[in-house]
């Protein structure tokens, strides 16, 4: 994988499932769109810092964690 929006879609996919949210759920604590957190998630949108941010705070980890791609495989 070596595009860095693919992989933080990977990073929040895994992070949203390990708690058991839906992508409809992540959406409604982010305030933001579910459609939107799919392309997100695929790695089709280019996310901005401020809905990253959203984003993290909705699954209650630093913005470091999503960012980091250390731990998924290339």
């Amino acid at each position: 994988m070596d595009n860095i929006l693919e992989r933080i879609g990977l990073n929040i996919t895994i992070i949203r499932e390990q708690q058991g949210l839906t992508q409809e759920k992540l959406a409604e604590l982010a305030g933001l769109h579910r459609a939107y957190i799919g392309q997100i998630e695929r790695g089709e949108k280019n996310i901005g810092l401020r809905n990253l941010e959203k984003i993290a705070i909705a699954l209650d980890v630093d913005i470091r964690v999503l960012v980091d791609t250390s731990q998924v495989d290339s």
